[in-house]
């Protein structure tokens, strides 16, 4: 029997997990599968902290306009939860704009790329990975961009939201 990885976005939990392996001895029934269903919602176990990387992989939609992935602090709506970093893949502009908002004021929004990663009904992987003073940002092995934190506490975020024109392949 085997079983996914334990993943950092805890979803859905498998209940009254009495499940038996072969030899009838139970397994280990702690286990979260993800639903990588979009828009997706998930938690980030213990938030972010420098070293920390968050992994994104999907497969753009034939005919897409954006799809957007966003770290937050919670995933209140009213009042909007802080959002550490907003990454959006605008088609139509070739951009892939990074934003936050504090106190439910966004800052000035990032758009210089030295290209566009994304091409249509093609699989990408995105990782943010946490530094101290930033977020590195990689397309497919490359560092794209820089984005210096505005919010401090970076055990606060502790949500990641996907939404827009692509399918999730997988989370880590």
């Amino acid at each position: 029997l085997a079983l996914p990885q334990r993943s950092p976005f805890y979803l859905q939990k498998i209940e009254d997990g009495h499940l038996n392996n072969s030899l009838g001895s139970p397994v280990q029934t702690d286990v979260y599968f993800p639903r990588l269903i979009v828009p997706f919602c998930g938690h980030i176990k213990g938030g972010m902290r420098p070293g920390k990387k968050i992994l994104v992989m999907g497969i753009v939609d034939l005919n897409p306009e954006s799809f957007g992935i966003s770290l937050t602090c919670g995933e209140s709506e009213d009042p909007p939860a802080d959002v550490a970093i907003e990454l959006k893949a605008v088609f139509t502009d070739r951009q892939f704009v990074r934003n936050s908002c504090v106190a439910g004021e966004w800052g000035e929004e990032q758009s210089s790329i030295p290209y566009f990663p994304f091409i249509p009904d093609q699989p990408f992987r995105v990782e943010i990975l946490c530094e101290h003073p930033r977020f590195r940002i990689f397309v497919d092995g490359h560092q794209l961009f820089d984005f210096y934190h505005r919010i401090e506490t970076l055990s606060a975020i502790d949500t990641i939201k996907i939404n827009g024109d692509l399918q999730l392949t997988k989370l880590g």
